[in-house]
This record gives structure tokens, sequence and C-alpha cells, in this order.
């Protein structure tokens, strides 16, 4: 696993990046701009694995910040509505490149310019969501790394089940505001699949960080015995609380991301924000190079990965059945 010091050498370090960067800098002789438009926090710059994925893939292929390329950021803070305005400065600063992280971002980026490349590190649904025309053939200004959210979070709601056979209420915390008050298609998916899955759902709405205890406790009124989280920058940003109010209720956690997982939560299963960000780096380089984004393929993650936190399990007493041990991807002892 990348480490946030390990990251930091490889970027700066003059005897790694210097080669490859002249190398870079020899074939292009400039300096290349790239937007960064991201729906969360200034503080995940560096920090989150979509931003790290993104600069070690960009790394990879010869660019590094401060030498032949520059980065313009632009954070929304989950201030969604300021995403159009975030936007209209990157095309004003007439950058080379914008790389969208998530949906809301990459449909800002999309109304504020038809010619400046779009890059999606990971947008769910962009078919659906009527960002291209198809994932074959994308048409216009944008192309990327999509995903099926739906799909991935019924997969977590079996995994429950099949840790926990005796499972009959789970709880569904997730922010109301990030997925626009219903975050369709996923809800339509969980709630079809939960009467065949066996058990029944506890909707459990957080929109700050002063609402987590009051959720759990909601949860608990519910008599909840487990709980699935949406994934959003909100509860990635406030995970660890998560997972402590969950062990404090004794309640199992699953999550999408492996480092809520790392930070204490029982299991996650779902495609790796850091492959994913680092894959659209590749999108990013060939644009640089002279390809359109019309004619560069859709593509969705391949790698999804299951991860266990065997010390959180033994806290709340549950046995891993080896059925679930003998699949996961890592396992945290």
């Amino acid at each position: 696993m990348t480490t946030r010091r390990q990251l930091l050498t490889a970027l700066g370090a003059d005897a790694l990046a210097g080669p490859v960067a002249s190398f870079a800098q020899q074939q292009t002789g400039k300096a290349y701009r790239i937007g960064y438009l991201a729906q969360g926090y200034a503080s995940e710059r560096g920090e989150s694995g979509a931003h790290k994925g993104f600069l070690q893939g960009l790394h990879e292929l010869g660019y590094v910040e401060g030498r032949n390329l520059v980065i313009e950021y632009r954070w929304a803070e989950l201030k969604f509505d300021r995403l159009p305005k975030l936007a209209a400065e990157l095309v004003e600063l007439k950058v080379d490149v914008i790389a969208a992280v998530a949906t809301r971002a990459t449909a800002a980026a999309k109304r504020a310019t038809t010619t400046i490349p779009i890059v999606m590190t990971l947008s769910l649904h962009a078919v659906e969501s009527g960002l291209v025309s198809s994932l074959a053939h994308p048409g216009g200004n944008i192309t990327g790394m999509t995903g099926m959210s739906d799909e991935t979070i019924v997969k977590r709601l079996g995994l429950l089940k099949e840790m926990l056979p005796k499972l009959s209420h789970v709880a569904i915390l997730w922010n109301p505001a990030f997925y626009n008050n219903r975050p369709e298609p996923q809800w339509q998916a969980i709630e079809m699949a939960a009467p065949r899955v066996g058990v029944t759902l506890q909707s459990v709405e957080v929109q700050a960080p002063s609402d987590f205890e009051r959720a759990f406790a909601s949860m608990r009124r519910g008599q909840a015995n487990a709980v699935l989280v949406f994934p959003d920058p909100l509860t990635g940003r406030h995970r660890e609380g998560i997972t402590q109010l969950a062990a404090k209720g004794r309640l199992p956690t699953i999550f999408q991301d492996r480092e809520s997982v790392e930070a204490g939560g029982l299991m996650s299963y779902g495609f790796s924000f850091f492959e994913s960000s680092r894959r659209a780096a590749t999108y990013v380089d060939k644009i640089l190079k002279g390809a359109k984004p019309a004619d560069l393929p859709v593509e969705q993650p391949t790698k999804f990965e299951l991860v266990i936190n065997l010390k959180t399990a033994k806290a709340l007493h549950i046995t891993i059945p080896p059925s679930i041990l003998q699949r996961a991807d890592r396992v945290i002892e």
C-alpha cells in the first residue's frame, strides 16, 4: 500500500523524477496545465485514494508538478452549487484538460465547456447520466472512467448477510445532499435486493459532522444489526468517527473503500478509487499527446477488492465464514 510519505517521495525526489520529467520536457517543450475539479474537500489533496492515484498515474507517465505540469485545483467542499463557478474558472484559465472527480463535477464541467477535453476520474453511470453517448463512442469532449454503483451496493448487502446469517435489519447511512436526495439507481437496486436477501432497511441520513451521533442513536432505536455506508466525501472524511461509533454500538459495518476498513470498519467491497484515478491519468496523457476524447472509449473499473478487518471481527465476536475469507483480497489482522 502506498503511504503518503512514499508518494511524496516519489513525486518530489530529484533522483527518481528527474530523468523521467526531463524526457517528457524534451518531448513537449512545455508545461501542461490541468484543471482538477472535485466535489470534496481541499484537505483531500494528497490524502484521498482518488487524488493519490491520479498523481501517481501522471508521475508514472513522466509528468511532475512544478516541472512539466501545473495543476489548477478547484474544490467545492461539498457545496455543490459552487461547481459551475469553479468549472468556469478553469475554462477561463484555458487549461489543457479538466480532470473531473465524480459525477456532479463532470456534469458541471460539461456545462462549462464543449471544447476543453474532460476526463472523468470516476463518474457513476456516465451513459445514464447523459455525460457521454455510449461507452464505446463517448462523443463530445468527455471520456475517462465510469462505474455501476448499484451492482456493488447489492453485492455489499449480500456479503453482510453471508457473514451474519441471522442479520435482519440493516441501517443505510447516507448523505442526501451528495446524492441529490435519492441516490438512484442505488436505492432502487438495494430496495429490490433487500427482500431477496431477507433483511429490512432503515434509511439514516447525515449531512454534517454533527449528525453522526444522532444517526447512530437512530440506528439503536431502529434495532439495526449492521450498517451499510453509501460512499461520499462526508462519510469518507469522517470514516474514523463512523467506525468508532459503530464499535461503541457493536454494529458490523461494510463500506465501499478499503481505507474505512483500515480505520476500523469490518469489511469493504468495491472498485478502487486509487486504481480508477490512476487509470484516468492515462486518458490525460493520450489527450495531451493529441488524441480526441470522442475517440477514446470510456472504461469501467476491472479491479474490485474485498477487505476484511479480523481485529474488528474479534472485537464484535464475529466469526468470519471461510467462504468469505478465501475470497478476501486483503485481511487485516
